[in-house]
């Protein structure tokens, strides 16, 4: 006897090993796509099709894609811009209630998100978000710490030729990873330099 269950994706490589587990403990995963802190639209779209691709003929698990609203998240979210605990606490909120809305209106009794699997993710904040919205919603909330697992979501996501991004989503979470990969380019550089220096004393 399996229990249904909405699972939140925010991408396909994120969604690997939480569908995994999620069946393993006894549920049956459908997948909710709603995410418009995703910027450009082409990326949006290709995280989407990326999703659906290895849903249909990986996974065969269903896919909702529910409302995009990306208004929404310029007049709730942009304006906390690199204020990053802010910013991701009214993404999360905005993303996780429309889940919760749809889990509500068809039938659903549990919801998950596979936020819970990335490292780079305000995990904490994210959860507890889940447990406010769902129960507010009427549904149970499956929290589960899907983060030692991510390493073998990478590497299946690789095995699999999936698409898989550099940042976040949003617009500020890129300007950011950009920042942190020049930054980690100029230590390694840097490092690379004092060790040139003292082999060269």
């Amino acid at each position: 006897m399996t229990t249904p269950l909405l699972l939140h994706a925010c991408c396909g490589p994120c969604s690997l090993e939480p569908l995994r587990l999620l069946r393993e403990e006894g549920f049956e995963p459908t997948i909710c796509w709603t995410n418009p802190n995703i910027q450009p639209v082409a990326e949006h779209d290709q995280r989407l099709c990326t999703l659906l691709k290895w849903a249909n003929e990986v996974a065969h698990v269903p896919v909702i894609v529910a409302g995009d609203d990306r208004e929404a998240w310029e007049r709730g979210v942009a304006p906390a811009g690199f204020d990053r605990e802010r910013r991701c606490r009214a993404c999360y909120a905005l993303r996780l209630s429309e889940s919760c809305r749809v889990a509500r209106e068809r039938g659903f009794t549990h919801v998950s998100t596979t936020l819970a699997v990335s490292p780079y993710q305000l995990f904490d904040a994210c959860c507890e978000l889940l447990v406010a919205l769902a129960c507010q919603s009427g549904l149970v909330p499956v929290v589960r710490d899907f983060r030692p697992h991510y390493p073998d979501a990478t590497r299946e996501a690789r095995a699999l030729g999936m698409y898989r991004q550099n940042y976040c989503g949003c617009r500020f979470s890129a300007a950011e990873a950009t920042i942190e990969r020049h930054e980690a380019r100029d230590a390694r550089k840097a490092a690379k330099a004092a060790k040139r220096a003292r082999e060269n004393r």
